[in-house]
This record gives structure tokens, C-alpha cells and sequence, in this order.
């Protein structure tokens, strides 16, 4: 029988976590943060990707996001400018590409809003 990753290296996420700064580099960080901080993690701007507002999910809005479309950084990603195609609730708004409001205001993540995780019945 061929040893598995388990038995090769059971405690192997402490010998690399000591190998990582303290302080990790904003690439690596996966928490919420103004528009700009998250677009500026991801390779190429966040051109492409799906953004939300976390009070989206906070209210149950499900399936509602922004595709970037362009971006503009400056103070080292944590200001700037957006636009992109708003989907609400699964919809697209309007075809045109408009300024994303709101994004020093709230806190935003990657991908799609989410329901709240409901709490499991035992």
C-alpha cells in the first residue's frame, strides 16, 4: 500500500506557515475590503471578475454582483475607480458600462452574493 499525503507529512501546514511573513502580501489575503483593495489583489486589475457588496449578503440578496470591466488604482490600491455591468438578483441592469458607486463606503468580496449560511437542524 503506497503512503498518503497524511502519513508522509501529517503536520505540514505549521512548517509552512512559519515560512510565510506575518504580515502576508495583499495577493494572498482573501478578507473583504474596499472595491479597490480587492481589485487590486487579483491579477490584471479584477478586469473580469465578479465583485459584490457584503451587505448584499447581510440583507439575503442572492445572485447579485458586478462584472469589472475597468479599473484605475492609485495609493497603492486603495483608492481609485471602477466600472463595470451591474447583474441583480441573476439579471443583467443595463448593457452600458456605468461606475461602480459605494466603493470606499462598503465592504466588498469576490464573486457572486451568497445567502447567509443557514444553521444546520440536528
Amino acid at each position: 500500500m503506497l503512503p498518503t499525503f497524511r502519513t508522509c507529512a501529517p503536520n505540514i501546514y505549521e512548517p509552512l506557515k512559519k515560512l510565510l511573513p506575518t504580515r502576508l502580501p495583499p495577493s494572498l489575503v482573501s478578507r473583504s475590503g474596499n472595491l479597490y483593495e480587492v481589485l487590486s489583489r487579483t491579477p490584471g486589475g479584477g478586469i473580469g471578475n465578479a465583485v459584490h457588496q457584503c451587505r448584499w449578503t447581510d440583507k439575503d440578496i442572492r445572485n447579485s454582483y458586478w462584472i469589472v470591466t475597468r479599473s484605475q488604482f492609485k495609493c497603492g490600491g486603495k483608492h481609485g475607480k471602477a466600472w463595470g455591468l451591474l447583474y441583480w438578483k441573476g439579471n443583467l441592469v443595463s448593457p452600458q458600462e456605468e461606475r461602480i458607486r459605494g466603493a470606499l463606503k462598503y465592504a466588498w468580496r469576490d464573486g457572486p452574493s451568497q445567502p447567509a449560511k443557514q444553521p444546520s437542524k440536528s
